[in-house]
């Protein structure tokens, strides 16, 4: 399995898409951060390495994932943007069969259809606003996340999945081209056993790269058919997810 500690090695540092987020060291983010990186450097069965550590709280957790997570996808997409122009990708879609519509319930009050570049944009300064929002992400122990905390972290995996779909139905000979493909797949299957490990993102738009997942991550059909509690957008019929 590729290491995942060889990712930012592989890509080109001037090509991260948004600024890193960072843990603060000495805090229960940053040790559970470490942890997780340590089980994923060692080679341990990715569907083990997501498991909550025991004695540990599950928004923690969660946290630290979806930071990394962010990281990481944004390092990939990174990679691929010069290639992924309004001119080459006029919407955001997964192939012909899914197609991303983006709102945000400020500037785009209603979904609406973007070129694929425009949308990871907004995709990305969106994460970024909500992990940097200490009253939804708090930096300290003595202050307890919020009731919505869950369903706003699915959304922002939901969305963060669909820039996997796109760069990999649309630029996967970009990954190719520069050897990037086994630590993308890596990277892959870390987010997806962690988002059904804990239904955080719906079966339905999973269906994206249904299968391709069957391919590279074993037990995924399975992970798959559970029922999902995500709490994620409301949505459309396929085959436009929700935004």
């Amino acid at each position: 399995m590729a290491s995942l500690g060889g990712l930012a090695d592989l890509f080109h540092k001037g090509k991260t898409f948004r600024p890193k987020k960072n843990f603060q060291p000495g805090t229960i983010k940053y040790s559970l951060y470490k942890h997780a990186q340590a089980s994923l450097n060692c080679g341990l069965d990715l569907r083990l390495a997501v498991r909550l550590p025991p004695g540990e709280q599950l928004n923690d957790w969660i946290a630290v994932h979806v930071v990394d997570f962010f990281n990481r996808i944004n390092l990939i997409y990174g990679t691929v943007c010069d290639n992924c122009t309004e001119e080459s990708c006029p919407v955001m879609s997964g192939g012909p069969k899914f197609e991303y519509r983006w709102a945000d319930g400020v500037r785009y009050k209603r979904p609406t259809a973007l070129p694929a570049p425009q949308y990871i944009t907004l995709l990305m300064e969106w994460v970024e606003t909500q992990i940097n929002d200490e009253s939804l992400f708090p930096a300290t122990v003595d202050k307890p996340f919020p009731k919505t905390f869950i369903s706003q972290c699915k959304k922002m995996l939901t969305r963060l999945f669909r820039v996997f779909v796109h760069v990999y139905i649309h630029h996967f000979d970009s990954l190719v081209a520069i050897g990037a493909e086994a630590h993308v797949n890596t990277c892959y299957k870390h987010f997806y056993y962690f988002v059904t490990e804990f239904e955080l993102v719906k079966p339905r738009e999973l269906e994206a790269l249904r299968e391709m997942t069957a391919r590279i991550c074993p037990g995924a059909s399975a992970a798959s058919a559970r029922p999902s509690c995500s709490a994620s957008a409301a949505g459309r019929p396929p085959p436009t997810p929700p935004p």
